[in-house]
């Protein structure tokens, strides 16, 4: 006769604190070394999501031109004056609940672009631009990040007072120095510094780099960099170099500049902006 085996279970055998504790500490150690990758992987995805956007928004702008006369809209305008339909977008940007900060029916629906890039209201904000307003109970996100060159256009095709002697381009023609691909015609400007629809670059004191000031801020938002697009269409991420052009961004606070002297991202803007008359 065969004998039948007794077979007797082991109890189960669950984790011990110190093992639990390793499996923990392992989790940690994997976990610091993929975050920073997973980090500039999301970084770099949206500074190219960011660089597309701007490559739409400026064959946009360059369909109008070529609707238009050769005419570039201009840079600023303000709202509901008999000049507003020829600015890219009217509107001013703060930390208010007002419909201009929020929705995109208040300004950028009757922007001159508009039907030019698709009536695509989602190129006109980096996706690394975090800022919102509160609208009642509502957080929402602020619709443009985006500012034009005063060079591009200028203020009603003036320079507004910002140097008189200095080339605003009108027209495409109009750019011969430094030429189209070294002229940058948008850029992403900070969140704390962003409000109407242009940019303001002065160029007194060029090409002297102790003569360097900051007015607006352009973002930082791609790891100390930030996307520009140029009038002969392409676009690019740059990396800003001086502590004093990328200050420490305070949400709902808003900045102000001021002299930088020897500041060499103000003398490559300058090189890329606009020319003597």
């Amino acid at each position: 006769m065969k004998r039948v085996t007794d077979f007797r279970r082991s109890p189960a055998r669950g984790f011990t604190l110190i093992e639990l504790l390793v499996v923990i500490a392992i989790i940690a150690i994997l976990a610091a070394m993929l975050l920073p990758s997973l980090g500039r992987a999301k970084t770099k995805a949206q500074g190219i999501q960011c660089m597309n956007n701007h490559r739409q928004l400026l064959l946009g702008w360059r369909m109008y031109i070529d609707d238009n006369g050769d005419k570039l809209p201009f840079a600023y305008a303000p709202a509901g004056g008999p000049t507003a339909p020829y600015a890219w977008v009217t509107g001013v940007l703060d930390y208010s609940s007002r419909a201009e900060n929020w929705d995109i029916n208040a300004n950028l629906t009757s922007s001159p672009l508009w039907t030019y890039v698709g009536k695509n209201a989602g190129i006109w904000r980096c996706p690394a631009d975090r800022s919102v307003v509160k609208v009642g109970a509502e957080t929402k996100p602020r619709i443009r990040s985006m500012s034009m060159s005063i060079w591009c256009g200028g203020n009603q095709g003036t320079d507004g007072g910002w140097g008189p002697t200095w080339r605003v381009y009108r027209k495409m023609v109009d750019m011969i120095d430094p030429g189209p691909a070294k002229t940058f015609v948008l850029l992403d400007e900070r969140e704390d510094s962003i409000n109407d629809g242009f940019w303001v670059l002065s160029m007194d004191g060029y090409p002297d780099p102790k003569m360097t000031w900051v007015i607006d801020f352009p973002a930082a938002y791609h790891g100390n960099a930030g996307g520009l697009s140029f009038a002969d269409g392409h676009s690019e991420i740059r990396k800003w170099a001086d502590a004093r052009t990328r200050p420490i961004l305070k949400p709902g606070v808003e900045i102000s500049g001021g002299a930088t002297p020897n500041n060499p991202d103000i003398v490559w803007l300058w090189d890329r902006a606009t020319r003597k008359k």
